[in-house]
């Protein structure tokens, strides 16, 4: 199961060319994990009380420009649940076009920023997204 986040792209977005500057893209790929552990019921203004889910790993590929103007829709795919990780690969499409792809991964840690055990609640909240993958663990990030 995939969640969709639609994104135009605004003036502050771009560069004076009008094209997404790069960095802007990952200010989007957090915007739709927020959006996503929110619908989950995990909104992180909650999470972020106790711990927090920084990104501990990300690759990227960007395909071609987007541009001010653009509506974009970033996909995003639970591929794997670890005891205190979650990857996750996300691509931003305009129409048919492909504009980036990424997978990353978070890490779910306490107020020490240590990697703990997810909470009971967000586990449960994402394993129906990880259904008909193979790569369900239960070990730790």
């Amino acid at each position: 199961m995939a969640f969709e986040f639609a994104q135009k792209v605004l003036f502050k977005h771009c560069d004076p060319a009008g094209i997404v500057f790069y960095p802007r893209y990952f200010e989007m790929m957090n915007d739709c994990v927020e959006a996503f552990f929110a619908q989950i019921g995990a909104p992180f203004e909650e999470i972020h009380r106790d711990g927090a889910v920084p990104t501990a790993q990300i690759s990227t590929r960007f395909t071609a420009p987007s541009r001010h103007g653009d509506h974009l829709v970033l996909t995003l795919k639970p591929v794997r649940l670890g005891n205190s990780s979650l990857t996750i690969q996300t691509q931003a499409t305009c129409g048919d076009a492909l504009r980036f792809e990424t997978e990353a991964t978070l890490v779910y840690v306490a107020q020490n920023g240590r990697p703990t055990p997810w909470p009971d609640t967000i586990h449960r909240a994402l394993l129906p997204f990880l259904e008909g993958t193979d790569d369900l663990e239960n070990n730790s990030a």
